[in-house]
């Protein structure tokens, strides 16, 4: 059984915006990764229960290539591409569900339009410190993913019996991905309930993870081989691992959006490595992500350091300047705060 952590006032709340709408817009953060994406794409089957006029996904810009063999991912609409369709959308929408971010500005260029939006508006993530733009908030930090937290409150609401295979292989791909493949941010038993419940549901764990670990370009795997020889730097006394790409590398490498992901963790392997971030170039900033294993708290040195957030193992931020401006800060960074200051 599952413990039950969620506010039952507002999953009442949910319930009665979920019977009373009609148009239904579900966004999520910009860059989507597998959370976002499975999240939505979840709550998106399950609504398909309900007899309702209209029901899509809109996300700021693409997702990776090995998360669109996910029901439902062709008929989600980017922003980028389809501007006006998806403002009209979110205008024209009596209820929209925000989900898998914590701040409005994560939408990237479409926040100005979702806040202008009439509809009732339903937070629901799993990072730290929500902005209050919602009618109604459910944000548990202590959640392995926001699919996970969606899952419960569709079982809080008494409709896990319309959970069917379509939305449990969203929702066991975003819990995958957000925990890396469960070896972190995962050690609750609640999390093992759920995967139990969603293989009753007649999902492949085994197959999910081949799609969305095992299947990758060639320009890919050149780009890892590519890191790891020539980009990776240690600072071992800091058991530390640091790359960084520009634009012009990911260029050479024909990259395409979702190239580098999980890139980050694989310093981790390591001996001796608890540390490990990796620096993007894009047009107008570098990209950080951040990965820890132990008790280091890279979400304390992402939110000193680059304006950003998230997991106390997995976390992410922003620096507006060159890569190597920003790899002057994080090794500033590291002579304050480093693994060594903290039990191992």
């Amino acid at each position: 059984m599952l413990t039950k952590l969620i506010d039952s006032e507002k999953v009442h709340r949910i319930k009665n915006l979920i019977d009373k709408g009609e148009k239904f817009v579900i966004v999520a953060h910009e860059m989507p990764d597998g959370d976002a994406i499975g999240s939505s794409l979840g709550l998106y089957h399950y609504l398909m229960s309900f007899d309702k006029k209209s029901i899509k996904v809109i996300v700021p810009n693409n997702f990776p290539e090995f998360l669109k063999w996910m029901p439902g991912a062709r008929d989600i609409v980017l922003n980028d591409q389809y501007s006006d369709f998806a403002s009209q959308l979110i205008a024209e929408a009596d209820v929209m569900f925000c989900l898998d971010l914590n701040a409005i500005r994560r939408v990237g260029k479409m926040a100005a339009t979702v806040m202008a939006s009439d509809a009732q508006k339903i937070l629901i993530d799993h990072h730290l410190e929500p902005e209050n733009f919602c009618d109604v908030t459910l944000s548990y930090p202590q959640m392995s993913s926001t699919s996970e937290l969606i899952f419960r409150i569709i079982c809080a609401l008494g409709d896990v019996d319309m959970i069917e295979k379509d939305a449990a292989e969203c929702f066991y791909t975003g819990m995958m991905t957000d925990t890396g493949s469960f070896t972190y941010n995962s050690n609750n038993d609640g999390i093992y309930t759920i995967i139990s419940e969603l293989i009753k549901k007649g999902i492949d764990k085994d197959e999910i993870y081949r799609k969305v670990n095992q299947v990758y370009s060639e320009n890919r795997l050149r780009l890892m081989g590519y890191v790891l020889y020539q980009k990776m730097h240690i600072f071992a006394s800091e058991h530390t691992a640091i790359f960084s790409l520009s634009q012009e590398e990911l260029n050479r490498f024909r990259y395409k959006t979702g190239d580098t992901e999980g890139f980050v963790n694989l310093p981790l392997s390591i001996k001796g490595i608890s540390f490990a971030a990796f620096l993007r170039e894009e047009t107008n900033l570098i990209k950080i992500s951040l990965r820890s294993v132990g008790e280091f708290p890279c979400n304390k040195f992402a939110a000193t350091y680059f304006n950003g957030g998230g997991h106390k193992n997995a976390s992410g931020g922003e620096f507006y300047g060159s890569l190597q401006e920003a790899q002057k800060v994080f090794e500033k960074g590291l002579k304050q705060l480093n693994p060594n200051n903290f039990d191992k």
